[in-house]
């Protein structure tokens, strides 16, 4: 279906309209990811969870909006993308709406899984809107900067603005909060958003997109329940049995299919596998921190849920600024080079903040955390641009899915990773201290931020942070790991690899 034209008068008084509704429903992704980890000590607490329940609020998000990522772009530049996105409003604004009522964690974990589908139509839609709208020249480069300050202003404010709520009214505003926002987005699509898709009909991966889905479901499965319940425990072997078998048969899939998801070809290309780690490592060391460091703020230094809203400001702001001296420095160095400098500084960062978290000694503790966030501010942006860059001009629009989804594997991957290390962390440092019948029930209660003796809330508190250095350190051992890995695979020239990737022309509509 062509795009419905504007009227003329709506195209020279409203050019940015367009971009102003689509963006705000970017942002609205990450102020519910963000402002929810704020509130998760307090989530824990009110609903008597565990420490697993508290990474499925995170993780059963994340893992269903990444999963769907892909395809809920296809369906709206197939299907409509005005359309999808109301779709997309309405079922946000729902599952909001469910996570705010429920009563248990179990069934808010279930209705944060269904948030992260209504996440995924909210998010693709916009971001094709954007690309479709804003598509040539100089409107192209300051649309998507316009979106890229809304996204760093949004993750500045959003630690904020969920410890406000959190401490006025309770967790559940977070999720109450968003929905007259959403009602003013609704009101904005209907009232500027033309209808548009494609006129060229990109096929859908069903398989591929199931096989991998459930391949990133089992590995998080094995994390989160192997550290639950026990390594060789039944849910977490079926996980990992599962996580296997499945990626096997993306592979064989993806292989066979005349339109693949993903073109494995790309992986020949040793620059596309370094840029891919970048995105990882960046993930793992940066992005994951907005949903962990508020926990450390309020479990570990003992900071209020809104004094850690404020706390994150720092970090949030480094991340927002230092995105302009990675261009900067992008003009002068190769972008491998860049990639490596980020994860090093990230990486130096972790390490700090881990020595700060052990030693007990908070300002350091903050002044890393702003160090964590300049190294990612410096990796935002050339991470994407990177991958995108690596790859054969025909495959740029997959290049562009693989880049956003490979991004939010890492945080759920990394969140799920540094998790278990702070939980297997402080599982060490009780076991010197309590009889061993206690150790796993207080280092869950610990985790979790539930301990209620209040005559040992300053051992918690120790107990917390030697556990998150644990986690931190774990964290920059990625970065550094990540940092090397990009530096020998950028030395590969571009042009000893691009013969070797194979040529689908078919495949140039599938992203």
């Amino acid at each position: 279906m062509p795009p419905s034209p504007l009227p003329s008068h709506a195209r020279r008084r409203w050019p940015d309209a367009i971009l102003l509704v689509a963006s705000l429903g970017c942002t609205m992704t990450v102020l519910e990811t963000n402002a929810v980890a704020v509130a998760l000590p307090g989530i824990a607490r009110d609903l008597h969870a565990g420490f697993a329940d508290v990474e499925w609020v995170v993780s059963a998000y994340i893992l269903s909006f990444t999963s769907l990522l892909l395809p809920a772009g296809a369906v709206a530049d197939r299907y409509g993308r005005r359309r999808v996105l109301l779709i997309g409003i309405a079922l946000f604004a729902l599952t909001s709406l469910l996570c705010a009522l429920a009563p248990g964690a179990a069934l808010l974990y279930l209705a944060r899984a269904l948030q992260g589908v209504g996440a995924a139509f909210l998010l693709a839609p916009s971001l094709s809107i954007i690309g479709h709208t804003y598509h040539q020249g100089i409107a192209k480069d300051t649309a998507w900067a316009f979106w890229g300050t809304a996204m760093g202003v949004m993750m500045v404010l959003s630690p904020l603005i969920g410890g406000l709520l959190s401490a006025l009214w309770g967790w559940r505003a977070v999720f109450i909060a968003i929905l007259p926002f959403l009602a003013l987005l609704g009101y904005g699509t209907l009232r500027w958003i033309p209808e548009s898709s494609d006129s060229v009909v990109r096929p859908l991966d069903p398989p591929g997109i199931v096989t991998f889905s459930a391949a990133i479901f089992g590995i998080v499965l094995f994390l989160v329940e192997g550290l639950a319940l026990g390594w060789s425990s039944a849910p977490a072997l079926t996980g990992l049995g599962l996580a296997a078998v499945m990626a096997a048969a993306f592979v064989v899939v993806e292989r066979t299919r005349p339109h693949p998801m993903v073109d494995l070809g790309l992986l020949a290309n040793p620059r596309f596998v370094g840029a891919l780690i970048a995105m990882v490592g960046y993930s793992v060391s940066a992005q994951v921190m907005a949903s962990m460091l508020p926990q450390y703020l309020q479990n570990g230094i003992g900071l209020s849920v809104l004094a850690a809203g404020a706390g994150m400001l720092p970090f949030a702001a480094a991340m927002l600024l230092f995105p302009g001296v990675g261009r900067r420095l992008g003009r002068r160095l190769s972008s491998p080079a860049v990639l490596a400098i980020g994860l090093s500084v990230t990486a130096a960062g972790n390490a700090v903040a881990g020595l700060a978290a052990w030693c007990q000694l908070p300002w350091l503790a903050l002044a890393a955390m702003v160090v964590i966030g300049a190294g990612g501010g410096l990796l935002n942006g050339e991470t994407s641009k990177a991958i995108i860059g690596t790859a054969p001009r025909e495959r740029a629009g997959m290049a562009s899915g693989i880049s956003a989804t490979t991004r939010f594997v890492g945080i759920l991957l990394g969140f799920t990773a540094l998790s278990s290390a702070l939980s297997l962390g402080i599982r060490r440092s009780l076991s010197a201290a309590v009889p061993p019948h206690d150790v796993l029930p207080m280092a869950d209660a610990i985790a979790a931020g539930t301990y209620a003796d209040a005559h040992a809330a300053t051992f918690a508190r120790v107990i917390y942070s030697h556990g998150f250095a644990s986690a931190l350190w774990t964290s920059a051992c990625a970065a550094l790991l990540a940092s090397l890995a990009v530096m020998l695979l950028g030395r590969t020239r571009p042009a000893a690899t691009a013969a070797v990737l194979p040529h689908h022309p078919e495949s140039q509509t599938c992203d």
